[in-house]
């Protein structure tokens, strides 16, 4: 599906809205990421869990800003699906095992926050952050290639 066709069922549905573009926010969002980044590998030795969760709410808040870069913002109950969705379809195939990552995290994310039956192991949160790191790069690389006068300050 292109995504100007997802943009239109996600709005018919009730799954996006039209927000104004802010730099600042955005700026925000990212930098979050960045430092969630940090926090997530600081937590390797103490919690997997909760360094893996933190990985995905990076994903999270970097697919956030650029849904605000592109003008929307999710509107619903399925917030972070709907975040998902967008960045799949934004990105396509050029970055599909990067938006794969990020919802196999999210399901995932959602069953250790929930239910709390599920373990992690050292390689798998590895390559969470990894997936997360490559994943907030693609973020910052849209944004800068379709806004040149726009450049992260960190």
């Amino acid at each position: 599906m292109s995504f100007e066709i997802f943009i239109k069922k996600a709005k018919n549905q009730g799954l996006i809205k039209e927000q104004e573009r802010n730099f600042s926010s955005i700026d925000k969002m990212v930098s979050r990421a960045y430092v969630e980044i940090s926090a997530a590998k600081a937590n390797m030795k103490i919690d997997q869990g909760i360094a893996f969760t933190v990985a995905y709410t990076a994903m999270l808040h970097a697919g956030r800003a650029l849904m605000l870069f592109k003008g929307y913002r999710p509107s619903n109950g399925y917030q972070h699906k709907t975040v998902v969705d967008f960045t799949a379809n934004l990105f396509g195939e050029k970055y599909r095992t990067l938006t794969q990552n990020f919802d196999r995290m999210r399901r995932k994310r959602n069953i250790f926050t929930y239910e709390v039956s599920i373990s992690f192991s050292e390689t798998e949160v590895n390559n969470a952050l990894k997936a997360a790191e490559n994943f907030i790069q693609a973020v910052r690389e849209m944004i800068e290639s379709e806004d040149p006068q726009h450049k992260f300050k960190f």
